[in-house]
């Protein structure tokens, strides 16, 4: 069983947050990974609902604040909803992912997880104007 360190970084490089997750398969496709990645960060929401969500994607109906969105009342997230906005989003290029020294590009990849422990996540930010 493999060991993953989910980073986010800006597009500078600057960590905006880590987390490892243990117990997973030796290698999982890009797809999985998100899915699980999102399924785990809905479930540390969800344990205790509160007005700001800190997640790879925007939950519907939330507004986007530093570091995060900032849900209208407290709520419980829909895991699997959250997991297809962020698949369209890794899909239109809403956020990249890097696996090693590498920049995975289809949801379909396999990762071996063995060798590329660490998973950093680059999110884009839409210019104002732009």
């Amino acid at each position: 069983m493999a060991a993953v360190t989910f980073r986010d970084e800006t597009a500078t490089g600057r960590l905006v947050g880590a987390w490892q997750v243990a117990g997973l398969p030796d290698r999982m496709t890009v797809r999985e990974l998100i899915r699980h990645r999102v399924r785990e960060e809905v479930a540390r929401y969800n344990a205790s609902p509160g007005n700001h969500f800190s997640g790879l994607v925007r939950p519907d109906d939330a507004e986007t604040e530093l570091n995060g969105y900032r849900l209208r009342e407290p709520r419980r997230i829909d895991w699997e909803r959250q997991a297809e906005i962020a698949e369209h989003a890794f899909q239109s290029n809403g956020f990249f992912l890097l696996a090693g020294d590498r920049q995975v590009e289809d949801l379909d990849e396999v990762v071996d997880l063995t060798t590329d422990p660490d998973l950093v996540v680059i999110k884009l930010v839409a210019l104002v104007g732009g």
